[in-house]
């Protein structure tokens, strides 16, 4: 476990309650007719876990990954309380092996690791969806500033030869646990979903 990222992230989550905001990412919002009735998802760095919260909240059992144990113990209270099938599980992605075809849904939003692309589809079922939203290059003033956090334009639809793209986008978007007003700081986005071949 990188002990100075789990610092990091449990520093960012340290004042939140269960009333933080924690919602769904524009993309598995805005497309959630493509999600199951039932079957199993993944939220892979989900922090507070909004798309955990939004997939439970529609049926799916859930398990919501993250290195924080701050943001996870927040989100498990919020499970127990709504009584909702969540399962958190400290993670350190860098070194976490995800399990062959197990999940029906995976959604990955504001984080990017390349390297984790082709282990990524190998966990979904056949027929399985990705939902997958993250920032768009060039680096932005008002989001990360290591330009490998970026996805290029069209990257998205290159990266998973064994995914059908049902689903791509780019443009601006307030994040999601903003309030929207004319003040809101928008940040630029790609966003895609991919259907697993069988």
């Amino acid at each position: 476990m990188n002990n100075d990222s789990a610092k990091k992230w449990d520093q960012k989550y340290q004042a939140a309650t269960l009333q933080s905001p924690a919602n769904p990412c524009h993309v598995l919002k805005q497309h959630s007719h493509l999600l199951p009735f039932y079957g199993q998802a993944l939220e892979l760095a989900c922090g507070l876990g909004g798309n955990a919260r939004f997939l439970a909240q529609c049926g799916l059992k859930t398990d919501a990954w993250d290195i924080s144990d701050t943001a996870l113990t927040v989100l498990n209270n919020w499970a127990s309380l709504h009584q909702l099938s969540i399962n958190p599980l400290i993670t350190d992605l860098e070194q976490m092996i995800l399990p062959y075809q197990q999940y029906d849904i995976i959604v990955v939003s504001r984080y990017l690791d390349r390297g984790l692309f082709a282990s990524i589809a190998e966990a979904l079922k056949p027929n399985g969806l990705l939902f997958y939203q993250t920032f768009l290059s060039p680096p932005q003033e008002n989001a990360p500033k290591n330009e490998a956090f970026y996805i290029q334009s069209g990257e998205f639809n290159q990266s998973w030869s064994n995914l059908t793209t049902e689903v791509y986008g780019e443009g601006w978007l307030i994040p999601e646990n903003e309030v929207s007003d004319e003040s809101s700081i928008k940040q630029r986005y790609a966003w895609y979903v991919g259907r697993k071949v069988k």
